[in-house]
């Protein structure tokens, strides 16, 4: 375990670095969280460690750190969670409100999955694998999360979005992450 994970009553996790995004709103009136939805993201694309994933989820972001920034910076976009390559996990918005990370999206015959899922960012991207310590921390934080929602199901953000997403991506070792849920 990289970290002592507590959900506490607001719906933010003690052992994760809080920034909040504006980037939320209200789930609707009675609708669980039953899906946990892994994306994969790098800003700029295929680089990692900088500071444009935060910026992005926060709308800080700067069109003139990079090119790429000028054609995303009007997105109003968020993740509940975010996981570093060196496993840091970084929350941008509770538990208990809807972050906008899903899009146009569909799972079981239901549309508009940010209304009943959280949104796990990981910081990657199509080309490359994970690191062994974004397994282990994304690992706790499900089980974390298990203990407290009630969830049905881990899915990518290609499985609810086919069309649109492939994130998070081929390099994505889903038997691992399996193995590592079932260890004590």
């Amino acid at each position: 375990m990289l970290s002592a994970l507590t959900l506490d009553a607001q719906g933010w996790l003690e052992g994760a670095k809080h920034v909040p995004s504006p980037n939320f709103d209200a789930r609707p009136a009675d609708v669980p969280v039953q899906l946990l939805v892994i994306h994969a993201i790098s800003l700029p694309p295929d680089l990692f460690g900088g500071p444009g994933v935060e910026q992005l989820f926060t709308n800080t972001l700067n069109p003139d750190e990079h090119p790429y920034y000028a054609q995303i910076q009007h997105l109003r976009v968020s993740a509940h969670f975010f996981i570093r390559r060196d496993g840091t996990l970084i929350q941008f918005v509770a538990v208990q409100d809807r972050a906008w990370h899903a899009g146009v999206s569909s799972w079981r015959g239901r549309e508009r999955c940010n209304d009943f899922s959280l949104g796990i960012e990981l910081e990657g991207c199509d080309a490359l694998p994970f690191e062994a310590a974004q397994y282990r921390q994304l690992a706790d934080l499900i089980k974390c999360l298990r203990a407290s929602l009630p969830l049905c199901e881990t899915l990518g953000h290609s499985d609810i979005a086919p069309t649109r997403k492939t994130d998070p991506g081929p390099f994505f070792d889903w038997r691992r992450l399996h193995a590592l849920l079932e260890q004590t």
